[in-house]
């Protein structure tokens, strides 16, 4: 193991017990803990996401695919192809908004989370 490790991917929005509870229905995981500035979500394996609370008069939810508010990160969740409509369905009903399909080849669609921040569900 290196000297450094990666802790949590943490996520600013103005809602984050929501955003928190939103990305835990996604991926199955649960919410472990928190307060009312903090959540964290965490998965079987131990990886953890945190949700950070901003105040919502000061937060810019990102504008894909443009640049003027640019995304800042994105994440990725791997998808069996054969599984992905019935994925889309899933993160739809949760309050997502799709942006981008998989036309023309592409091997990913492209969401925006109910705080605006683009995510992707990836076939493999």
């Amino acid at each position: 193991m290196g000297l450094i490790k990666l802790g949590v991917v943490a996520v600013d929005c103005p809602d984050a017990r929501g955003l928190a509870n939103f990305y835990a229905q996604v991926l199955d995981w649960q919410v472990t803990g928190g307060d009312d500035e903090w959540i964290e979500i965490a998965g079987p394996t131990g990886r953890t996401l945190a949700f950070q609370q901003v105040p919502e008069a000061d937060y810019r939810p990102p504008q894909w695919p443009g640049q003027e508010m640019p995304q800042q990160f994105h994440l990725d969740f791997d998808v069996r192809r054969a599984d992905i409509d019935e994925a889309e369905r899933k993160v739809l009903a949760l309050g997502a908004k799709r942006v981008q399909g998989d036309a023309e080849g592409r091997d990913w669609r492209v969401y925006l989370d109910p705080a605006g921040h683009p995510f992707c569900l990836c076939l493999k």
